[in-house]
């Protein structure tokens, strides 16, 4: 699908900064080409993405036409029902009619010039039709899309679609993940997109980093004094990124048989968040100050130990048919990573992932060591700890132990806790894909993946995964809805991390 976009000062936020930040010229056009555009990917995050920024100005009927680009042949109207439930919402129908009538089909293969040439013609008719100057023009190619086809339709979009940039127009591209499977199959897709492609033209995109909280680590890490000298091996023991979900493959288990937990969750978004968490404060907060510093923890971690990683699949996985009888693939992950430098030597970073289990949510635990010489004895309720909520109720809190209230002089854990739904009432957050969208428009590729931070990825990963695929380690057993096997807690508690008995987070209620 392409929405052609010229740039307004409108809504909320300030659309003339892209220009100062950008320099993109007044009469130029963007055209944002989702290839894949009949897919679920398409219907459930692009298309919804797409129709929030237009309710907010930023993609304006007077100026936008829409395109989508799949092998299924239908209609335009075909594609605008298809869509339509997923972005109605009963009060804003009026405003979904005027979204879906800006959008055009264009039906053709993935590896045909004829599909292509038809798609360039589409869109350089609408350019011409904006008075958009030859060369001036920007195109954005999403690819929403499996892996498999990311070779045929780079060489299609550059034999194709290009646009020319002497006049300050450009050609960027968007890929999903997976990026690959382990570090040699990476490394050819990154070679084979390289080869089409320079580096600033291509954005690897993982939605975990246009999630509000994850964007917020940097801020809380460098604009608050009092976590500066705390943030170090000296105060804290153990920090635990945490992923789980409350329902298994659904449907999808054909799918996430070929790739496993580790793949589809660690690999990538715990391990994207743990270079926000673990990396040095960056020079300034351009795009590549902040990508060689996580580069720098990547290539600063220690080889995984066998030992310190237990896996787990939860009973009833394998009666999907579409899963082998023998799969060995873990759905349920629990693992230590060290990082090798002078901050964090000897704090373990837990990563855990898993399925069908007893609730649904993703933080980040940070627990504190114990305090010297404890007066109080209150050891036994439990540790410091600060904790990002990244969802659902979005919310950050310190744990800490308080006086209970009374006569006696006897201690409690208790919080201090900002919740997003209480604090910032009436206050949207935003799709993470509305915001990766925008940073394409802007060329801000902080929240993107470099080359060579996807090849230090998988160098740490990919040892670990031959021995799964080999069948040379077991995932444990665990039923579904439960917390996981115990063997998981044993690894926690074997490398420090005490949890705390008698103490639940409460989301605050307005």
């Amino acid at each position: 699908m392409a929405a052609s976009w010229c740039i307004e000062k409108r809504g909320s936020l300030r659309l003339d900064s892209f220009r100062e930040n950008d320099n993109i010229p007044e009469t130029g056009c963007l055209s944002i080409i989702v290839l894949g555009a009949s897919g679920d990917l398409a219907k459930k995050k692009t298309f919804p993405a797409l129709f929030n920024l237009y309710r907010q100005g930023f993609l304006q009927s007077n100026e936008v036409h829409i395109f989508g680009y799949a092998r299924t042949k239908i209609s335009d109207d075909d594609l605008r029902s298809r869509i339509r439930g997923y972005l109605s919402k009963g009060k804003e129908y009026e405003e979904v009619s005027e979204f879906l009538q800006l959008i055009k089909y264009v039906s053709g293969s993935y590896d045909s010039g004829e599909g292509f040439s038809l798609l360039d013609k589409a869109i350089a008719e609408h350019e011409f039709a904006k008075n958009s100057t030859e060369g001036s023009s920007r195109r954005l190619f999403y690819f929403a899309l499996p892996p498999s086809v990311y070779p045929s339709v780079c060489r299609m979009i550059k034999n194709y679609c290009m646009n020319k940039s002497d006049l300050g127009g450009w050609t960027r591209i968007v890929v999903e993940k997976p990026f690959g499977k382990d570090l040699a199959s990476a490394e050819q897709l990154s070679s084979q997109i390289g080869e089409l492609f320079n580096e600033p033209q291509i954005y690897r995109i993982d939605h975990y980093l246009g999630k509000e909280l994850v964007q917020n680590v940097l801020v809380l890490r460098f604009a608050n004094r009092f976590f500066l000298p705390l943030w170090n091996r000296d105060n804290i023991d153990n920090i635990q990124i945490v992923f789980r979900e409350d329902f298994g493959t659904e449907g999808r288990g054909g799918y996430f048989d070929e790739y496993g937990i580790i793949r589809d969750i660690i690999q990538n978004q715990l391990l994207q968040v743990l270079c926000l968490v673990a990396m040095e404060k960056p020079v300034s907060q351009k795009p590549e100050h902040v990508r060689d510093e996580k580069v720098k923890v990547l290539q600063s971690m220690l080889p995984i130990k066998d030992e310190e990683v237990v896996l787990e699949q939860y009973e009833g996985y394998k009666d999907d048919p579409t899963v082998p009888g023998n799969s060995n693939t873990p759905t349920f992950a629990t693992m230590v990573l060290r990082i090798h430098n002078e901050r964090w030597e000897g704090v373990p970073f837990i990563m855990k992932a898993g399925k069908a289990l007893n609730s649904r949510k993703a933080e980040i635990r940070v627990q504190f060591k114990d305090v010297p010489g404890d007066i109080f004895r209150c050891k036994k309720q439990g540790r410091n700890e600060f904790v990002i909520r990244l969802q659902p109720s979005e919310a950050m809190y310190m744990k800490l132990t308080v006086k209970k209230p009374g006569l006696e002089m006897s201690t409690v854990q208790s919080e201090l806790d900002l919740s997003y739904g209480q604090r910032y009432q009436g206050v949207v957050i935003p799709e993470a894909y509305e915001r990766l969208i925008l940073d394409t428009i802007r060329g801000d590729q902080q929240h993107f993946v470099r080359r060579d931070e996807l090849k230090a990825a998988w160098e740490i990963f990919t040892p670990l995964l031959h021995r799964i695929d080999d069948g040379e380690i077991k995932p444990i057993p665990y039923k579904p809805g439960s917390r996981g096997p115990a063997e998981a807690d044993e690894l926690l508690q074997n490398v420090g991390y005490v949890q705390t008995h008698g103490y639940i987070w409460i989301p605050p209620t307005l």
